[in-house]
């Protein structure tokens, strides 16, 4: 029976080898290293102390000097998400050992990066204010901070926005898809959001590459605003293919918006449900016409605009 099963496994481990050599994507680029997911997360998780600290941390609790815990947490940030940076750029390239001038570019990149973090925390704090005074149900800021997937799902986009903006390969997909994993909540890197933006409940949010979003944005959840078609798959890369939503919009639960000429004017309100493919000029509802409804039954209420069976 041992021999059996020894046999079975080899003939197993057999197949799963001829994979490995058939496919390119199972061959490791020799010498190469691919960035680690786990720091990477990791880095997330020390930013996110960084910029509400004491929420998720005993960082700027009674008897720990601020400045200090800050700089110790910044530094340890900066060696991880440099040596990360490092290896997705030789591995995008195909270099290998240390060149000095990628070595040089993960360190400009990196400082450029940290050197957001304040303007970041700053757009941070307006996001938990938007979701503060949108959210009825919320009866703290705390409480936003400490448990709403919306604001999750943003810290990390703009974090790594920044890390896409520099063009650094690999590492803002690992980040937003954790984002995605944890919230239900789609960012992806490459959408340009504006300040003081709240998704309220969030589960199905899809927000595209090329989306432009302005200030005082809110959406609700199931919202996409994606493309129109991605047939032409690589073909449409850097081309703009979601839409642009102004300023002051509110977009209620399920709406579809699609299309990168697609522009959403300022100050208008998309009903739940609705599917657009065009622009909609500033000041502007929309809304979609409510089902009839048919109840099974003896009607109870007079007046209801419904058919009864």
């Amino acid at each position: 029976m041992a021999n059996n099963t020894e046999f079975f496994l080899k003939e197993v481990g057999k197949e799963i080898s001829q994979n490995y050599e058939k496919e390119e994507i199972f061959c490791t680029k020799e010498g190469m290293e691919l960035p680690n997911r786990s720091v990477i997360l990791s880095i997330l998780s020390d930013l996110k102390k960084i910029m509400f600290p004491g929420y998720f941390s005993e960082g700027c609790n009674e008897g720990i000097n601020p400045d200090y815990y800050v700089d110790y947490s910044l530094a340890r940030v900066y060696n991880n998400l440099n040596h990360q940076i490092q290896l997705a750029l030789r591995y995008e390239r195909c270099v290998c050992g240390c060149q000095d001038e990628i070595r040089r570019e993960a360190e400009e990149i990196c400082r450029y990066v940290l050197g957001k973090l304040g303007h970041i925390q700053r757009m941070l704090l307006k996001d938990v204010q938007a979701g503060f005074d949108g959210d009825p149900a919320a009866n703290y800021k705390e409480e936003i901070i400490l448990s709403y997937p919306g604001l999750l799902a943003i810290f990390v986009y703009r974090i790594a926005h920044e890390l896409y903006v520099k063009k650094v390969p690999l590492i803002p997909r690992i980040m937003t898809e954790y984002a995605h994993s944890r919230t239900g909540i789609d960012i992806n890197a490459g959408a340009t959001i504006g300040e003081y933006f709240f998704i309220d409940h969030g589960t199905g949010v899809v927000i595209g590459e090329t989306t432009v979003i302005g200030n005082n944005v809110k959406l609700y959840q199931g919202v996409t605003l994606g493309a129109l078609s991605t047939r032409s798959g690589q073909l449409l890369n850097g081309v703009k293919r979601h839409p642009t939503i102004e300023d002051r919009v509110t977009i209620y639960s399920n709406a579809s918006i699609l299309g990168g000429e697609t522009v959403i004017g300022e100050d208008s309100v998309i009903g739940g449900n609705a599917f657009i493919t065009q622009s909609v000029p500033k000041n502007t509802r929309v809304s979609v016409k409510a089902p009839e409804l048919t109840f099974k039954g003896t009607p109870e209420l007079k007046g209801q605009e419904a058919i009864w069976e």
